[in-house]
């Protein structure tokens, strides 16, 4: 039988929690309890209606990243495109049925919940693109029609999230797309060529934004334009920021944020609300914890033995790593404000629960490194028919001993 039928040796469950890195957890479990003391501070020193709530989703994901951590990495590679179909399914639904506000219609209610199905894509985009080039032959990976198929992949979510609109959530995709395919081993002649062509562009791109959009580029450049109209974000958060100086206000005692001069503070500008209680030395460190779980995901990519398993978890530290660059780069005004949270940190259950169920795949990538991965199943019932196949080739085999 080919490796793709081959059934790996089933582990006993202690020997599985052996192996879950718990260091990665305990990472983010000191980021998530850095977000509920933030947001304590912000609710004016009351766990409701966001400290409380935080730690709770938290525990509650932490829980189903356990659970993923033990499934077989062979399990996420077969359901990987149903995945991402269904999510994007949900995707497409999202301009018929999606429920509206703050102006934007980006969410589905589904039996009572509130899903953001452009959140829940970051993750089927990951899998769907480790699964394909998994089964892309190395030296088959830059070639012109290899390079089609992935780029449809990330394009189709895109115009999607682009419709709603959501330019961050689209440059998310993106980033997390193209960061996948340079890291599978794509030339980097199709980036230049991408890059060069982007640029050239511009124009065009800048016609068909819409004009809220011109209005946060122009408002980027000169924050000043409209102080206290869309520039009001930026400028409070700078302010903010200086305010904080080396050592910071000291807990509760932001004033930007406790008198309610900083908007979004709970979500979007809780770097900013963090920074001016803690100064440069408290925000530094907040970033150095950052790399420290981005350096532990690295080495769990460089440790995996699988295509499939290196880029799982290479997909969860660019998508985190994109997180953040994204939310300090726009509240210290390096790039134009968009709707990006901090990860972990910031409030809020649908990107809380994608960044943890990313991390869940990554742990199992971890666990299973040592698995042999060959060009998974169509479908997930090729592991079932594998199983069968197995059976009657032992049935076989005892029969012809007799």
């Amino acid at each position: 039988m080919s490796d793709m039928f081959h059934i790996p040796r089933q582990r006993p469950l202690i020997e599985k929690l052996w192996q879950v890195p718990w260091l990665l957890l305990a990472v983010v479990a000191l980021l998530s309890a850095v977000g509920a003391t933030a947001l304590y501070s912000v609710a004016g020193g009351n766990a409701q209606p966001w400290a409380e709530t935080h730690a709770l989703r938290f525990l509650m994901a932490a829980t189903l990243v356990l659970c993923m951590a033990l499934v077989p990495l062979r399990a996420w590679s077969a359901i990987a495109y149903p995945a991402y179909a269904v999510v994007l399914v949900l995707l497409i639904m999202v301009p018929f049925a999606g429920v509206q506000a703050l102006g934007a219609r980006r969410w589905l209610s589904i039996g009572g919940l509130i899903v953001q199905p452009s959140e829940l894509m970051k993750v089927g985009l990951v899998l769907a693109l480790a699964r394909y080039y998994q089964m892309v032959p190395r030296h088959e990976i830059s070639w012109p029609r290899r390079v089609i198929v992935p780029l449809m992949l990330i394009a189709i979510p895109v115009i999607f999230v682009l419709r709603q609109p959501d330019l961050g959530t689209a440059s998310l995709f993106a980033g997390l797309g193209l960061s996948l395919m340079f890291l599978a081993g794509v030339s980097s002649l199709y980036f230049i060529a991408g890059g060069i062509g982007l640029a050239a562009a511009l124009p065009l791109v800048w016609a068909n934004l819409h004009d809220y959009q011109r209005r946060r580029v122009e408002i980027f450049l000169d924050p000043d334009k409209d102080p206290l109209g869309s520039g009001y974000h930026i400028t409070q958060s700078k302010i903010a920021l200086g305010s904080g100086g080396l050592s910071g206000k000291g807990f509760m005692q932001g004033t930007q944020s406790q008198l309610d001069f900083l908007p979004e503070k709970q979500t979007d500008f809780i770097f900013t609300m963090f920074s001016e209680e803690w100064g440069f030395i408290g925000a530094i460190s907040l970033l150095a914890v950052y790399a420290v779980l981005l350096s532990l995901l690295m080495a769990m990519a460089l440790r995996s033995t699988s295509q499939f398993g290196r880029l799982v978890v290479a997909g969860s530290a660019a998508t985190i790593f994109l997180y953040i660059f994204i939310n300090v780069a726009m509240v210290t005004g390096l790039v134009p404000v968009v709707g990006v949270p901090l990860p972990f940190v910031s409030y809020g259950g649908t990107a809380l629960t994608t960044l943890m169920a990313g991390l869940g795949l990554a742990m199992s990538a971890d666990v299973y490194r040592q698995d042999e991965i060959g060009a998974a199943p169509s479908r997930i019932g090729g592991l079932v028919k594998s199983s069968f196949l197995r059976l009657a080739e032992n049935q076989l085999d005892r029969l012809r001993r007799r």
